[in-house]
């Protein structure tokens, strides 16, 4: 059932889950497939959904997250399960960037407009800026999309190094 702004109701997996582990608990249970988060500027919606219905079979083997629009666009046209979260200027993209603090989130494709200055530009270099703390895979056009999701390491069961954070 869709709330009021037209977006799933959105739960993360972990909240119903009965283990001690933490998201991104490296001790938790193995989930297989990567967790993919795709985002798209409205410029730049059509050149990921081509993106998405090319890498389709991929994409279904994996747990895929999207902001708003983009996430119906993409659940509709492949008919692949679609976690959504807000859209972008009404909290996604803070939200995506819990996620990747928690560390759910393997992989960000966000294919975003350098030539259209967005109103929530803010929200935008905060979630790049959490994606790169974290060490989280970003592909912003097509060209590093395609490497990343054909690279052996996409495969096979690669971990990434979290950040070392010190409290001073």
């Amino acid at each position: 059932m869709e709330n009021l702004l037209g977006v799933m109701d959105f739960v993360p997996d972990w909240v119903n889950d009965t283990s001690s582990a933490e998201p991104g608990d490296p001790t938790a249970p193995a989930d297989p497939g990567n967790h993919i988060v795709l985002v798209a500027h409205d410029n730049k919606k059509a050149d990921l959904l081509e993106w998405a219905t090319h890498n389709r079979e991929v994409l279904a083997a994996h747990h895929i997250y999207a902001t708003g629009s983009t996430g119906r666009l993409i659940r509709d046209k492949l008919q692949i399960p679609v976690r959504r979260f807000l859209s972008g200027p009404l909290g996604g993209d803070q939200q995506i960037g819990a996620f990747i603090a928690q560390g759910a989130i393997d992989l960000l494709v966000f294919f975003w407009d350098p030539l259209e200055q967005q109103p929530h530009d803010p929200d935008v270099k905060a979630l790049l800026r959490i994606a790169t703390l974290w060490n989280i895979a970003i592909a912003s056009n097509r060209t590093t999309a395609d490497m990343i999701i054909t690279s052996p390491l996409f495969a096979n069961d690669y971990r990434r190094t979290p950040p070392v954070l010190s409290h001073k």
